[in-house]
């Protein structure tokens, strides 16, 4: 139990340290403009993300449909990420 939720406050502090790079990047550059609701988005993916790779890691017994559900999980998380930062798809999401 105590593993589980080391792992879980890792997730937390994972996402918190990832979001503090562009916080951190936009108070010495300008290339950098992120507003409140690109942290929340930002926010939500990544402990979404974390969160259900946590319950593939906690559910799922057989190491191969492990290994290719979190490949799945992350190479969304890689598309969606993209679509949001460049719109490589078109979509309305990316605001095109």
């Amino acid at each position: 139990m105590i593993a589980q939720n080391k792992r879980l406050v890792g997730i937390v502090a994972g996402v918190a340290f990832l979001l503090s790079i562009p916080l951190i990047a936009m108070q010495f550059t300008n290339e950098v403009n992120w507003g409140v609701g690109d942290f929340v988005v930002m926010g939500i993916l990544l402990l979404g993300t974390g969160l259900v790779i946590e319950l593939v890691i906690r559910k799922v017994r057989n190491m191969d449909y492990r290994i290719g559900l979190i490949a799945f999980i992350l190479v969304a998380l890689f598309l969606i990420w993209a679509e949001l930062a460049v719109g490589i798809f078109g979509t309305p999401f990316a605001g095109s």
